[in-house]
């Protein structure tokens, strides 16, 4: 058995022990598709910056079959990992990436396909997802497509040296395969901010789509079901995942925010922790309650590393823990951290339900999620559509 078998063998140990690995079908395909010839090369985090490693180095092929999640591109520009390799260490923002296994099995799986299903990949990124979904469904049923056509190229020509030869196109992720064929399965491994309708166009009724939502606050996985006129509903699942966003759904830069002074800053019983973490199951709704808020995470002061959350009609607040105790500040036309308060004692009181209580529904007019019932309460997925400052 070759150095490389051994270790996607190892892998899939680590995702059987991780329970997000357990179909037989999805288990042969980690085991026989070889990562590293996806990932030649790839970023490795270096104090802040980003360093360059290809396969001549050392632990390259140890690091392919990690559990890490492997940028590959910077700033959307091809030429980072070059430069980074002549000149050292580079700072820049990950805009493509080879995804954790874990989640990359999470997701599919929840996709459940069966056999002789025609499944559309939305962002080949590396082209290794792609070659699993090749090995599962066979020759010719498998279609992906990626906004980059460099990427795109690459993926193509490492897919063949694999063996796999899935129909691969340029185009916008959001307006579905260029032939416009019909899918029975849509997965999109990167986040939008909500469902385009090409995808339900290209779906076949009773399909599934599974995506990750980029939402600032409680992002998360959605399977939904195509209906037969353009409309969809499904759950937001337990398993959660996170995945850049594409393109065209990335957030804004915001304004630097304004420094607190010594008085500003009071005392709160609900930890930033709570809002932000996925553990923490608030987390999911807390992202319904501050619609639009974003989370940033600040340089680390003198005393402790502190968070803040922004909305673009310009209310901020800031978190911090000093001497073992929370403490907020904010400003703006809005309180968001009483707003945070507030819905903390509202999720507590609807019996802290988690984010699989959760639906989402999507007609031609309305994308929105549910709690238990679609004909309850609801709340819109895009943020623009209930945004504060339209009211």
């Amino acid at each position: 058995m070759t150095r490389s078998a051994r270790l996607r063998r190892r892998l899939v140990e680590q995702l059987l022990d991780e329970d997000v690995l357990h179909a037989p079908e999805w288990i042969a395909a980690f085991r026989a598709v070889p990562r590293h010839v996806f990932l030649p090369r790839f970023f490795a985090p270096a104090g802040g910056l980003w360093a360059a490693v290809d396969r001549g180095d050392p632990g390259w092929l140890e690091t392919v079959y990690s559990r890490d999640v492997l940028v590959t591109q910077l700033d959307d520009d091809p030429d980072r990992w070059e430069l980074a390799r002549r000149t050292g260490p580079v700072a820049g923002t990950p805009t493509s990436s080879s995804s954790m296994p874990s989640i990359m099995a999470i997701m599919l799986e929840e996709l459940r396909v069966r056999d002789g299903h025609r499944v559309l990949e939305i962002g080949t990124g590396t082209g290794y997802n792609a070659a699993l979904l090749s090995h599962r469904c066979g020759a010719g049923r498998v279609s992906t497509v990626d906004i980059d056509a460099g990427i795109v190229e690459a993926a193509r020509e490492r897919l063949a040296a694999a063996g796999y030869r899935p129909a691969c196109a340029v185009g916008d992720g959001a307006l579905g395969f260029p032939a416009g064929t019909m899918f029975d399965r849509v997965l999109c491994t990167a986040s939008v901010s909500s469902i385009p309708p090409a995808w339900l166009a290209q779906t076949a009724p009773g399909g599934l789509i599974v995506t990750t939502l980029n939402r600032p606050i409680g992002a998360g996985l959605v399977r939904l079901v195509a209906g037969e006129d353009g409309t969809a509903q499904g759950r937001v699942l337990a398993r959660d995942g996170r995945f850049m966003p594409l393109r065209a759904h990335r957030l804004p830069e915001y304004d630097p925010l304004p420094t607190p002074s010594r008085d500003d800053w009071g005392q709160t019983r609900l930890p930033m922790s709570m809002v932000l973490q996925p553990r923490r199951q608030f987390e999911f709704f807390a992202g319904l309650a501050l619609p639009g808020v974003r989370a940033i995470r600040l340089d680390n002061d003198a005393e402790a590393a502190s968070f803040a959350l922004v909305h673009p009609d310009g209310s901020w607040v800031r978190h911090r823990k000093r001497a073992g105790a929370n403490e907020v500040a904010q400003g703006g036309p809005r309180a968001l951290w009483e707003l945070a308060e507030a819905a903390y004692v509202e999720w507590c009181e609807l019996g802290k339900p988690e984010r699989d209580r959760f639906g989402l529904t999507v007609t031609a007019d309305r994308q929105e999620f549910w709690l238990d019932d679609p004909g309850g309460r609801t709340w819109p997925l895009d943020p623009r559509d209930n945004d504060p400052r339209d009211n």
